[in-house]
């Protein structure tokens, strides 16, 4: 069964790197610049994971993950936060995101908590 992840980050280097470390076989990786539709996207993907830029245009990391986490259908899809906001920590935990990457992030640390999500 294909593994799908949504990455959602307006610095546009940073994604396609995220992008690149993450593909592989078997795995669907879609990219967002902006995260206003991220219902829609969720509806039409079924992501297993999603990584959320904080600071990302038009309605923000925050509220997007409010959007999903609120939502019953998909409450139950890992969402990782990342950002170079210093609160990150208590950020992601007020919001009820699964993680949290502190940028710029190790490489390794970066596949290492995305797999552990995607393992559960």
């Amino acid at each position: 069964m294909e593994q799908c992840i949504l990455i959602y980050e307006d610095d546009r280097d940073l994604l396609e790197l995220c992008k690149i470390i993450l593909t592989s076989p078997g795995r669907i990786i879609k990219t967002f610049s902006r995260c206003e539709n991220i219902i829609s996207d969720v509806e039409q993907f079924h992501p297993d994971l999603i990584l959320m830029d904080l600071w990302i245009p038009e309605i923000g990391g925050k509220r997007a993950i409010e959007l999903v986490k609120e939502d019953k259908e998909n409450d139950h899809i890992a969402v990782i936060l990342f950002s170079a906001n210093a609160e990150i920590e208590q950020i992601s935990d007020d919001l009820g995101a699964d993680d949290f990457l502190k940028k710029p992030f190790d490489l390794m640390n970066f596949r290492k908590t995305v797999e552990k999500h995607l393992c559960n």
